[in-house]
């Protein structure tokens, strides 16, 4: 597969991937995206945070567990996958069959972060495998509104990289939400009756 830009338009008749890779900028909404690709389709989904990335107590777990994690999660048949870490990135481009780049801007994504952090301190929503956000973290060292100015053009510069290697799948990217609601709207349900490993190959 071809590491090509398609628009909105030409991935509208195209049948929904299976394994399927959101990225983007921190704040984008991925992990909202990639549930809602989930639902519509009916492919399992997976966080990076809850499923590869995190413990409880904030404790991050290994380079190589997360990279065994991340393999097996790969190597299944259908998957829609929230975001991936540098540390295993790789694995998961080996067998993405399509990639959606959210690039929203800085002040788009921003705000939504910030909104969404607030949020998530006033209300105690737990996040990334049981945790929660709190005030201290937030104007700490590991702050992920620090993370985000921290990331943004690196993680622009990597979905640039994504589109122009030919031997990673196709990157979709959208540059605003309501694009990206639209090529939502049209994804359909694919009927499986089981998720199992991936066959040789």
């Amino acid at each position: 597969m071809y590491g090509i830009l398609v628009t909105v338009s030409s991935a509208k008749s195209a049948p929904a991937p299976s394994r399927i890779l959101f990225y983007g900028v921190t704040g984008s909404g991925k992990s909202s995206a990639a549930r809602e690709y989930s639902e519509r389709s009916g492919i399992p989904a997976f966080s990076a945070d809850d499923d590869i990335g995190w413990l409880p107590g904030w404790e991050q777990r290994s380079a190589e567990d997360q990279r065994n994690i991340a393999a097996n999660i790969a190597s299944k048949d259908r998957w829609v996958l929230d975001s991936a870490y540098r540390g295993w990135r790789d694995v998961v481009l080996d067998r993405a069959e399509l990639v959606v780049a959210l690039d929203y801007p800085r002040w788009l994504s921003l705000g939504r972060l910030v909104r969404r952090t607030f949020r998530r301190i006033l209300t105690g929503e737990v996040v990334c495998n049981g945790n929660r956000e709190s005030l201290t973290q937030l104007f700490g060292r590991e702050s992920i509104i620090r993370w985000h100015f921290r990331s943004f053009r690196r993680k622009q510069r990597s979905i640039r990289d994504l589109q122009a290697d030919p031997d990673l799948p196709p990157v979709l990217v959208f540059h605003h939400p309501r694009e990206a609601e639209i090529w939502l709207s049209q994804i359909r349900p694919q009927i499986r009756l089981q998720d199992g490993p991936a066959s040789p190959g």
